[in-house]
């Protein structure tokens, strides 16, 4: 089956700012792709790429097989995009919403009617669909906003950072509400600067790093590439906390302890299991720290970041 998104050495310049530079990727039909990193990184500009807003400087990009500067009304046709605020008419339905955004699809009045039903039910709206959007919480208009991007029946869908500003039963929302398009038969392209976002959703995550895609795989297959496992205390007193990274540090793979002053959390990389959970234990008990939480797991997409940019994907927000 031809690839949804096939791009080879895209670049993208803003005067001297590089967006994009030289990003290679390949999106396998049938899946959620995520794109995740910092502010900065080049996920919008891709989307924009994708959705033929933007003339890129190098590189080619081919949407379920049409290229994108050869073939851009095919790619449109074959896309639906959902940016990062909802972009409904409060003061219409939802019913109305998707109704007139099919009839821009060229729909006529019936079929219109149809179509918007149809993404209704797909969505779970079907209760609220004749109610003004401005009566809508924020979820549910972010539902209505994927229901505009789906009535054109798209093979892709394009969502940057679409949970920015819900609260967490939102989130949750919206991410069954992308699931179930998933088990339909619709591919998602989804930027996010969330973790446990690209966690939960993603067959296959992309961290972009500086306009280049660093490190590809899914899940599990990032995680892995850390290697080891990762301890993690909770100490009691903040004041501890360096000597906690320094008494760790001894204990770890090689690497520099990581230390959260705000949640009085380090962590460092291990190898080995059990009894290296049995070491630190002894060696916290013996530098007289006192601790409230300890625990052995397995590597995070934040570790993932850290390891390949040199700094956690929380901070490289922070910092942007």
């Amino acid at each position: 089956m031809t690839p949804t998104i096939e791009a080879s050495g895209l670049v993208k310049r803003y005067g001297r700012t590089t967006a994009l530079a030289g990003l290679d990727l390949v999106a396998e039909a049938g899946q959620v792709v995520a794109v995740l990193g910092p502010n900065g990184a080049g996920k919008t500009t891709l989307v924009r790429a994708v959705a033929t807003l933007l003339t890129l400087d190098a590189g080619s990009l081919r949407i379920a097989g049409h290229d994108v500067r050869r073939e851009p009304a095919a790619v449109r046709r074959a896309i639906g995009l959902a940016g990062q605020f909802a972009a409904v008419e409060p003061a219409m339905s939802g019913r109305e919403n998707l109704e007139l955004v099919a009839r821009l699809f060229g729909h006529d009045r019936r079929s219109a009617g149809a179509a918007a039903a149809a993404v209704l039910e797909q969505l779970g709206l079907e209760e609220p669909a004749d109610r003004l959007v401005r009566t809508y919480s924020g979820g549910m208009r972010r539902r209505l906003d994927l229901g505009a991007s789906l009535v054109g029946a798209p093979r892709l869908l394009l969502l940057d950072e679409p949970t920015t500003g819900l609260d967490p039963r939102s989130r949750l929302e919206l991410w069954d509400a992308i699931r179930a398009l998933v088990e339909r038969g619709t591919d998602v392209l989804l930027t996010t600067q969330y973790l446990d976002e690209a966690d939960r959703l993603a067959s296959q995550i992309v961290i972009l790093d500086h306009g280049r895609a660093v490190a590809t795989g899914t899940p599990p297959e990032l995680k892995r590439r850390v290697g080891g496992s990762v301890v993690e205390v909770h100490v009691r007193r903040r004041d501890d906390l360096a000597d906690l990274a320094a008494t760790l540090e001894r204990l770890g793979a090689g690497g520099a302890a990581s230390v959260d002053e705000a949640t009085r959390r380090v962590r460092v990389g291990v190898d080995g299991e059990g009894d290296v959970l049995a070491a630190a234990v002894r060696a916290v008990e013996h530098a007289g720290i006192a601790i409230d939480d300890i625990a052995l797991r397995q590597p995070n997409l934040d570790e993932v970041f850290l390891a390949l940019t040199g700094q956690g994907l929380a901070d490289a927000r922070e910092a942007a």
